[in-house]
């Protein structure tokens, strides 16, 4: 999985140039913050969903981790875009990461230890492969996501996913496509990179955003989207049992999309498949990119074409795929290389 292109502490580099040394701070001890991003082909030409709200998020997770970026926010929704138009892409897969790089092998960095930006575009289509149509089959994890006082959750953090890989792993070893994780009480918390809903008697149930789930972007959009559709919307404790007689199950997130599930422990789900709620708020979310849902909530990001490009399509001179603009940040680490 790669393209041809990926931003770099502040410019376009070929992919195989984008390197890390092996002493970087976030390997040996996870002090990374990321984003998971999409771009999605519409009729206005390809756009970001929610990027602003992406960033922002990733800013806020940098402040938890006294992890300074060295950007600006309009800098990062800007070298997002200009990757876009680099690699060509009508749709994609984003993923912005902020991590502390080489500069001591200590638990605690240094004060002014170098932080790297990067920012990578894949084609990815559905990330639980046909269980967006079918539904997919889950288990409950015996694995438990931590307690609030000890990790964050609503910090987009590298180190909250070792938590995530071990859900995953006990749901790949039983057969199962995805698994949910309780929280350190015993209640429904999340899947392994997935927020959870429930349809039960016409009413969507949600576990809170104190459950020890991260607040994620993609679930906001499906509640504003019920409650414009009319459906009520509760964020709740729910227990485990609650999965087995509900109506309706289904996960969400930026690269899960809305993903039904028709099954948990190999129990069905309602009628073991997905459901009308299900299916109703997947139009209605798709809809967004094919302009059939009226973005009413400013959502899309449409990623112009360069000058380059739009003189190109004029029959005018076009050069290459420009740079993203040069910070002063990019420019000191390239003079001191």
């Amino acid at each position: 999985m790669s393209t041809a292109f990926i931003w770099h502490n502040g410019r376009i580099k070929p992919w195989a140039e984008a390197t890390v040394h092996v002493g970087a701070h976030a390997l040996h001890y996870g002090s990374s913050v990321f984003e998971g991003e999409r771009v999605y082909a519409t009729p206005r030409g390809p756009a970001y969903f929610r990027l602003a709200e992406h960033t922002r998020r990733l800013f806020e997770s940098a402040s938890v981790y006294e992890i300074e970026i060295g950007y600006s926010e309009a800098e990062i929704n800007a070298a997002c875009k200009e990757l876009i138009r680099a690699n060509r892409l009508d749709s994609a897969y984003v993923r912005p990461i902020v991590f502390r790089g080489a500069d001591g092998l200590g638990v605690l960095p240094k004060p002014g230890s170098p932080v790297e930006v990067a920012i990578m575009a894949l084609e990815w289509g559905a990330y639980l492969g046909d269980a967006r149509e079918h539904g997919a089959d889950v288990c409950v994890s015996s694995w438990h996501r931590p307690a609030p006082n000890t990790f964050p959750s609503w910090a987009k953090a590298g180190g909250n996913y070792l938590s995530s890989q071990l859900i995953a792993f006990e749901a790949r070893r039983g057969g199962y496509a995805e698994g949910i994780a309780l929280g350190c009480n015993g209640l429904l918390s999340e899947g392994a990179g997935e927020n959870l809903f429930l349809v039960k008697r016409g009413r969507l149930l949600t576990p809170p955003t104190s459950a020890g789930i991260l607040a994620g972007i993609t679930r906001d959009s499906v509640i504003t989207l019920a409650e414009a559709m009319g459906l009520r919307v509760e964020e709740r404790d729910l227990p485990r049992e609650a999965l087995y007689s509900a109506d309706e199950v289904f996960m969400t997130g930026t690269a899960a999309e809305i993903t039904p599930v028709r099954s948990v422990d190999r129990k069905p789900v309602g009628e073991g498949r997905p459901g009308p709620i299900t299916r109703a708020l997947q139009q209605a979310f798709f809809g967004l990119f094919d302009g059939s849902t009226a973005d009413r909530w400013g959502w899309l990001d449409v990623v112009e074409p360069s000058s380059a490009e739009a003189a190109a399509s004029e029959g005018r001179d076009a050069s290459a795929p420009a740079r993203a603009p040069r910070t002063e940040r990019a420019a000191a680490m390239e003079a001191s290389a």
